[in-house]
């Protein structure tokens, strides 16, 4: 197996950072958008869009991060993912596009903003669900042939992918709970820690029905994870996270349950890490294979690497800091 040169390997850990940095901030808010349509309390949503409304638009761009990125570095894989995942990748663009235009058009609408309130749910849960459909399908192996998409149209829509998608809506929800747990008061958060056992039990239960299906197929047995058990480390703690989530929403702390979510997320992430390097995609293509020409990557570090990136960082860092706390109803 070729060895990845040392941009290469910069350029994969940008494009791991930002999906990681990306499931986690518009995981919250997605999550957040899914627990909107569960409310019908109008004063209650307005805090659900409050509690949002400075850093949902910001938290994207780590997505245009990854898709510039990837196409730049590492075309191959660009090429394969979109030829894996055309409809997944125009429905993505279509909740993101519907689900942003919702959360504008209902501040200034009376006799529709039912519709746009549906817009900003469904929106919200169609993104997340082809997000976790296209990582079910990644999971199971995509079929290559001469650097190029070999498989089917809906090949994403398979039993295990479907489970994976209903498992991400859940999973981003539980984030979205642990976020209006943090950011609100009153009933809003009386209702966000609620529900948070619930999404957690039907999120782990739908998990254990997915992993179940990859006892019968190659997903676990083409991965790394019997070649390196130090990573089973990953998904112990991820467990651990996870009751730790419970615990915490049972003392009813502040901050903790997101945090302990963010925990079991990172895990789950490494975990997948661990399992699949240095495949980007899996039992396919390593990040070697993939790699644009050097000269390619260099202009790509000296523009992107030491400006934009550095640029994304700090202002996601003090949007996060100056608008820290609690939003409070008089805001």
């Amino acid at each position: 197996m070729m060895a990845a040169s040392n941009l290469a390997l910069f350029w994969a850990g940008v494009i791991a950072l930002s999906i990681l940095v990306y499931v986690v901030l518009d995981g919250f808010d997605l999550g957040v958008g899914i627990l909107f349509g569960l409310h019908a309390d109008e004063a209650e949503r307005t805090q659900m869009m409050d509690s949002i409304a400075p850093f949902w638009d910001g938290n994207e761009t780590w997505l245009v991060v990854i898709g510039a990125t990837l196409y730049a570095a590492f075309p191959m894989v660009y090429a394969v993912f979109l030829g894996a995942f055309y409809l997944p990748v125009l429905l993505l663009l279509f909740g993101l596009i519907f689900r942003g235009v919702a959360f504008e058009f209902r501040l200034h609408s009376t006799r529709t903003r039912r519709f746009w309130d549906t817009g900003f749910f469904v929106g919200s849960a169609l993104v997340a669900f082809v997000q976790g459909a296209a990582l079910g399908a990644m999971m199971r192996g995509i079929p290559v042939a001469d650097g190029q998409y070999a498989g089917g149209a809906f090949d994403w829509l398979a039993p295990f992918p479907v489970l994976t998608g209903i498992g991400l809506v859940l999973g981003y929800a539980l984030l979205g709970a642990g976020w209006l747990v943090m950011k609100t008061e009153g009933p809003l958060r009386d209702a966000a820690l609620r529900r948070i056992p619930t999404i957690a039990g039907a999120m782990l239960g739908v998990l254990a029905l997915a992993f179940g299906l990859t006892l019968d197929h190659s997903t676990l047995a083409q991965s790394h994870l019997g070649e390196r058990p130090w990573g089973l480390v990953f998904p112990v703690l991820g467990v651990a996270a996870l009751l730790a989530v419970l615990l915490f929403t049972r003392r009813q702390h502040d901050v903790l349950p997101f945090a302990m979510t963010v925990l079991f997320f990172v895990c789950a992430y490494l975990t997948l890490g661990v399992m699949y390097w240095p495949y980007m995609v899996p039992y396919q293509i390593t990040v070697a294979d993939a790699a644009n020409a050097e000269a390619s990557l260099s202009f790509l570090f000296w523009g992107a690497g030491l400006f934009v990136l550095p640029v994304i960082a700090v202002y996601t860092i003090g949007v996060y800091w100056i608008f820290r706390g609690k939003v409070r109803k008089t805001h």
